[in-house]
């Protein structure tokens, strides 16, 4: 259902609401809400029927479930650099980073397992 036949079901919802005035009110609006939501449906449909042509090879590269992780670790790695250093020194540098490095390594074994 294109965008102007709804906008034309909801000057039609609105000028029956004047018509038959308040007392139908809830009827009229019902109608018009599952013609909108029928439309999004449509839309929706539409949309993962689209989505379903692309080749399911094309959609992610294969580093894109390391992307998160490596994220969180840059993120998490500055407070744990500030924390470690001022409490351990460098021993406390050194051992956070090679938690981090660690982490980071098994995760990238676990996404290689699933390919």
């Amino acid at each position: 259902m294109p965008e102007k036949s709804l906008r034309d079901d909801l000057q039609a919802t609105l000028e029956a609401r004047r018509d038959l005035g308040p007392e139908y009110e809830a009827a009229l609006i019902d109608a018009f809400v599952e013609r909108l939501d029928a439309t999004i449906a449509h839309r929706v449909h539409a949309e993962l029927e689209r989505h379903d042509a692309v080749p399911r090879g094309k959609q992610t590269s294969p580093a894109a479930p390391m992307v998160p992780i490596v994220l969180g670790s840059l993120a998490l790695g500055i407070p744990l650099t500030g924390v470690a250093g001022a409490t351990a020194g460098g021993y406390g540098l050194v051992i956070a980073w090679l938690a981090i490095v660690v982490v980071n390594v098994a995760a990238a074994a676990a996404v290689m397992r699933r390919r």
